[in-house]
């Protein structure tokens, strides 16, 4: 997909890109899947959402910038906390090569 696409495009593009990808492979996903975050016994209102959620088990972040930081990698990790999922794949589409992390919590 980064072979076709390249670099330089807005993270939605990538994110309809890989969409296709997964629909063709039919790999099972659900897109701007909401999480729920929790203190204690309170639900947090504020509702957080992932690119993808994977296979019900993979938590997939989407970026297009010039590099990862250590701030996307926190988010990909508090997904994780979050849905008490273990295995996440944080990938960059800006830059030359795609960037890929995966973290396991």
């Amino acid at each position: 997909m980064h072979k076709i696409l390249g670099c330089g495009f807005l993270e939605y593009v990538y994110q309809e890109a890989l969409s296709y990808e997964f629909k063709l492979r039919k790999i099972p996903f659900i897109p701007q899947k909401e999480l729920d975050i929790w203190y204690k016994d309170l639900l947090i209102p504020k509702k957080y959402s992932s690119d993808f959620f994977v296979e019900d088990c993979v938590i997939v972040e989407i970026k297009a910038a010039s590099g990862l930081t250590n701030n996307d990698q926190a988010q990909l990790i508090n997904y994780l906390k979050a849905t008490k999922n273990k295995v996440g794949l944080l990938l960059n589409f800006g830059t030359e090569s795609l960037e890929i992390k995966r973290r396991i919590l």
